[in-house]
């Protein structure tokens, strides 16, 4: 979706008026510790499709995603009674899989064996310095 100042700024508006609404008006026990990491508005402002994240493995995943559909006519209800709109977009729930994907990118950079400079500065040998000129 392409976005406009103003849908973006409307989308981080959504953003924190959903998870505002998951911490204090659901009680669906599948919607525990669910984070919602962005909101992106159509350009007509019709549909918002809202990404969250969890933490566990696909279990995980396929449980949140069936407890935000089950209360997503009552979660776009309230959104309408907070946010002033002409119209109360359609809500797309989405897993945000950046957050897993920087984890396994962490996890892999930890096994980056060293460089040939760290091992030559673990070893003792100096590296070349450029900023002398004598």
């Amino acid at each position: 979706m392409k976005q406009s100042p103003r849908t973006r700024q409307l989308g981080e508006t959504l953003r924190e008026v959903i998870a505002t609404i998951l911490m204090t008006e659901i009680a669906d026990p599948r919607l525990e510790f669910v984070t919602v990491t962005a909101a992106r508005v159509s350009t007509d402002l019709t549909v918002a499709n809202v990404y969250v994240t969890a933490h566990g493995g696909e279990e995980r995943y396929a449980e949140v995603m069936e407890g935000l559909e089950s209360a997503k006519g009552r979660i776009r209800l309230l959104v309408g009674q907070r946010v002033k709109m002409r119209f109360n977009p359609e809500l797309r729930f989405f897993i945000d899989e950046t957050v897993d994907a920087s984890q396994r990118m962490t996890e892999a950079l930890k096994n980056v064996p060293p460089t040939l400079a760290a091992e030559r500065a673990d070893e003792g040998e100096a590296a070349p310095d450029d900023s002398s000129t004598e």
